[in-house]
């Protein structure tokens, strides 16, 4: 019986991919397309010989030509397949985050077999964003679903906001907006603003005009790692953002605490939720790099725990380069500041710079900054976040706790 969907033949090299477990197929890798279709609607992926590769959803207007969703030719692509998906999402979060499954990425797109889909929970507010064509067209049923699973898990849902604000969708064909997601049971009438606790910290979260879904839930444990060493030390928080990792020094008893980013938002932002949480900290705007300069130069600096979380220098192979000399500066002007015994928390959230890349930058920063670097923790993305070992674009956070010695 044959499969009622178009078929799109590939080359050997894009076979080997997926047969390795790799769901994507670009535009230069299928030789031969037999059936109609249209752009969302779901194609079997074959080998020129015929043999059955896969099942996704096809987008013309993206290089990732179709994103494959399945590799059983038994799958039924209706409700209850997508059911079982996300239960198996879900439950996996409740496991792997314990207590802090209230505030987690329930869905981490490719990583859960939900392509070009992310899905994070803020207490009782999830915020979504769409990045796959064929997911989008079929968020009128994937969405409740998400909401009925985790109510029925004794979860509290009140509403579900879709930040489909990013250009990537423009790439993909598709509209960018911000808006509440209509629903019976669901509210469309909240003000964009929800606290939430992580790490005994409190946020503000303004998940309609704050970056990506409103917070970087990402970076939760390695707060953690920070904040156990922060004790009585003289902290210096680069591209603080929402003051994440500043909080979580000053909360683990940090003697001093300077939070540095070039955005005026940003700052207001983390002084907010530094007085949410009733802790003082120096506020700095300012670029990082002209920043750690001027120390230098002036040797105007005390810190002995400098914490560096730049946004991604690269979001393509080909500026990877660039990126790699923007990293190793910035790297090596924090080991030369600080003093020996001295701690660097880095970090890389470009799945383009390549973890083999980001260590072997640190090497030669320290070489050019005159320090040898012991390194305490090597880390990554919170296990919300899974890395799928075959899909290495899902392995995009790189975090490294060092030691000036």
């Amino acid at each position: 019986m044959s499969r009622p969907y178009p078929i799109f033949k590939i080359t050997p090299k894009s076979e080997k991919s997926l047969q390795s477990g790799h769901p994507w197929v670009y535009g230069d890798e299928i030789i031969g397309v037999e059936g109609s279709y249209k752009n969302g609607d779901l194609v079997d992926v074959r080998s020129s010989k015929g043999q059955y590769r896969g099942t996704g959803f096809v987008n013309d207007n993206s290089k990732i030509r179709v994103r494959v969703i399945s590799q059983n030719a038994n799958d039924q692509f209706d409700e209850a397949f997508f059911t079982r998906r996300i239960k198996y999402a879900l439950n996996y979060r409740r496991t792997v985050m314990g207590e802090d499954f209230s505030n987690c990425r329930l869905i981490f797109g490719e990583a859960d077999q939900f392509p070009g889909l992310t899905v994070d929970r803020f207490g009782s507010v999830l915020v979504t964003q769409t990045l796959c064509l064929g997911i989008d067209m079929r968020k009128d049923m994937i969405f409740p679903i998400i909401v009925d699973t985790l109510r029925s898990m004794g979860e509290r849902v009140d509403a579900v906001f879709e930040r489909n604000d990013s250009a990537i969708r423009a790439l993909e064909g598709m509209e960018q907006y911000k808006a509440f997601y209509g629903h019976d049971g669901l509210s469309d009438n909240l003000d964009g603003h929800i606290r939430i606790v992580e790490n005994g910290v409190i946020y503000d979260v303004d998940y309609i005009n704050g970056q990506k879904t409103g917070f970087f839930l990402d970076q939760k444990y390695n707060r953690l790692a920070v904040k156990r060493i922060a004790k009585g030390r003289r902290v210096l928080d680069c591209f603080t953002h929402t003051g994440a990792f500043a909080l979580n020094a000053a909360m683990g008893g940090a003697e001093r605490v300077c939070a540095v980013d070039i955005s005026k938002t940003a700052i207001e932002l983390a002084r907010a939720n530094a007085e949410l949480n009733g802790v003082d900290m120096e506020f700095v705007c300012a670029d990082v790099f002209d920043l750690l300069s001027d120390m230098l130069e002036h040797h105007n600096h005390d810190f002995d725990l400098i914490i560096l979380d730049p946004p991604a220098f690269t979001k393509s192979g080909a500026t990877a380069k660039n990126a790699y000399r923007g990293y190793k500066e910035i790297n090596a002007k924090a080991m030369r500041l600080l003093p020996r015994g001295g701690y660097l928390a880095t970090c890389s959230c470009s799945h383009f710079m390549y973890d083999d890349m980001f260590r072997n930058m640190l090497i030669e920063a320290a070489r050019e900054a005159g320090v040898s670097l012991r390194r305490i923790e090597e880390r990554q993305q919170g296990p919300d976040h899974p890395v799928l070992m075959n899909v290495r674009e899902t392995d995009y956070l790189k975090f490294y706790l060092l030691q000036v010695v």
